[in-house]
C-alpha cells in the first residue's frame, strides 16, 4: 500500500477514535485501496455528454465518435500558457494535414465551462478545425482516469495527452508521461 494511503488512513482513524466513535464506526470506514486500470488502446469511447458553447448544446463523445475517424486531444486548461502557445496552436495550424489522412473531427476536451472553451477556441481560430469540448464536471476526464489534481489550475484537471479513435474505439493514446508536459500528445507526434 502507498504510504501517503497509509499515513491518511492512519490519521482519519485517530480523528475517529479521538471523536469517541465505536470500533463498529471505525470498521465501516473503508479504504480503496486496489489499482484503477487506466482506459487504454483497444477500449471504446465512454458514451458521456460534454458541452459544445453553451450548456444547452449536449454532444455525447460515443456518438460523435461513431463510424468516424476521431482525433481527440485533452488539455490542463483553457487560456494557460502551454495549452494556448503550443497544444491548441499545433492542432489548429495542422488540422487539414490531419484531416486529408482521413480524420473527420478533431475534439479539444478540457475541465473547463462550455463559455470558456468558447471564448478560448473563437481566440484560436478553431471554427472548421478543432471542436471545443467542455468537461465541466470532469465527467469524461474521471471516467477516462485520465484526472490530474492541479490546485493552482482549481484542482481536478485532465493531464495532456491524445488519442486516435476510430469508429469508437481507441487505437492509439498517448499521455504525457507528467501528464502535463508537452511532448507526445502534440499534433506533429499524432500518428493517423
Amino acid at each position: 500500500m502507498h504510504p501517503l494511503l497509509v499515513q491518511s488512513f492512519v490519521s482519519k482513524f485517530s480523528v475517529l477514535q479521538q471523536l469517541g466513535r465505536s470500533t463498529a464506526t471505525i470498521q465501516r470506514f473503508s479504504l480503496h485501496t486496489s489499482k484503477m486500470v487506466l482506459i487504454k488502446e483497444g477500449d471504446k469511447i465512454p458514451s458521456i455528454d460534454l458541452y459544445e458553447d453553451s450548456p444547452a448544446n449536449k454532444v455525447n463523445i460515443a456518438d460523435l465518435c461513431a463510424g468516424k475517424k476521431v482525433v481527440l486531444f485533452a488539455v490542463p486548461g483553457a487560456f494557460t500558457p502551454g495549452c494556448s502557445k503550443t497544444h491548441l496552436p499545433g492542432y489548429v495550424d495542422k488540422a487539414d494535414t490531419i484531416k486529408s489522412s482521413g480524420v473527420q473531427e478533431i475534439v479539444c476536451v478540457s475541465v473547463n465551462d462550455p463559455f470558456v472553451m468558447s471564448a478560448w477556441g473563437k481566440q484560436h481560430s478553431t471554427a472548421g478545425k478543432v471542436r471545443m469540448l467542455a468537461d465541466p464536471s470532469a465527467v469524461f476526464t474521471k471516467k477516462l482516469e485520465l484526472g490530474a489534481d492541479l490546485p493552482p489550475l482549481g484542482g481536478l484537471r485532465s493531464k495532456r495527452y491524445s488519442m486516435v479513435l476510430e469508429d469508437g474505439v481507441i487505437k492509439s493514446l498517448n499521455v504525457e508521461p507528467d501528464g502535463t508536459g508537452l511532448s507526445c500528445s502534440l499534433a506533429d507526434k499524432i500518428k493517423v
